[in-house]
């Protein structure tokens, strides 16, 4: 997991016994948030905290005396790193082996309980914000997620804020285009997840054919490092015929628990008690109409604890 062998400035002390030092008691305090800001604009917890890494490291190096609002400097030079690490991402998707999709984070209930948050962090939408150019990401997740003001997002973006006005109007346009319809709850997805888990654990697929969208989309995320299909399979009897052959190899070895990923339920896979794939679903009108399963080990190691949220 990126990140855990560097210094965390919550492990750092300050110069009062155990009371840190004003600027490590500000990053600690914001620091779930600003991974948040993070994540969301990069769909990647590990270089999320790279970025975090980074935003300490500038932050220790601010005078404090200047800083008016605390919240919305440190938002601001996360926000720019996350988008100089957007270009960084950018190349390394470009030789990335089969489909990307986004780093499962497990997550506690109190996400799933903030409705919007968790529409905006759940697979599918961070897979629509990824059709965003990096800018129109950044002044989307600030805006429609933190709900910040226009001048902060200007100074996070370097834009004056008639121009953020402008990119919001774009990337709202955009992702309305994109994103699920309407919004879906939590119900419905349990629902859906349930069929698969049956299907997964009796071989008897017609449950899930009933709630798959005739144009369903099967993405598969192995890395080049596991077995997943290499490209997009497309329409519900591909799909279907895909699991029942999948299935039928691991079956007697897989066991399936039901979890909370990015806010919303998903099924966690365990091969041989190891964890092996998470899967999640995108649910357009009552039915299914993507399926996202990552297997890469290099993105799984999030599923070990919970991560925190926050807005």
């Amino acid at each position: 997991m990126a990140g855990t062998s560097k210094t965390r400035p919550e492990d750092r002390g300050g110069s009062q016994g155990d009371h840190p030092d004003p600027a490590t008691a500000a990053f600690v305090a914001h620091r779930n948030l600003l991974f948040t800001v993070a994540y969301e604009m990069l769909g990647s917890a590990a270089d999320a905290e790279d970025v975090l890494q980074e935003t300490w490291l500038r932050w220790t190096a601010v005078d404090l005396e200047i800083v008016r609002d605390q919240r919305a400097y440190l938002v601001r030079i996360t926000t720019r790193q996350a988008l100089l690490r957007l270009r960084t991402l950018s190349r390394r998707k470009e030789s990335y082996v089969g489909s990307w999709l986004p780093e499962p984070l497990l997550t506690s209930p109190d996400v799933a309980e903030d409705v919007e948050m968790a529409d905006n962090v759940s697979m599918a939408m961070l897979l629509v914000l990824e059709t965003l150019a990096p800018t129109e990401r950044a002044v989307f997740v600030l805006r429609e997620v933190f709900d910040l003001p226009y001048d902060e997002i200007a100074e996070a973006v370097d834009k004056s804020p008639a121009a953020v006005r402008q990119i919001i109007h774009r990337a709202r346009a955009h992702v309305a285009a994109r994103r699920p319809r309407g919004v879906v709850s939590p119900a419905e997805t349990r629902d859906a997840l349930d069929a698969l888990h049956r299907a997964i654990e009796t071989g008897d697929l017609q449950n899930l054919l009933d709630i798959l969208a005739p144009d369903v989309v099967l993405l598969g995320d192995g890395g080049g490092i596991k077995q997943a299909v290499p490209r997009p399979v497309m329409g519900a009897d591909k799909v279907a015929r895909l699991l029942a052959v999948g299935l039928d190899r691991v079956r007697a070895e897989v066991s399936v628990e039901s979890v909370q990923v990015n806010g919303s339920p998903a099924l966690l896979l365990r091969l041989n008690g190891e964890v092996d794939s998470v899967v999640a679903v995108r649910i357009d009108d009552g039915l299914v109409t993507g399926l996202y399963a990552v297997r890469n080990p290099e993105k799984l190691s999030y599923m070990q604890c919970e991560t925190a949220l926050r807005r």
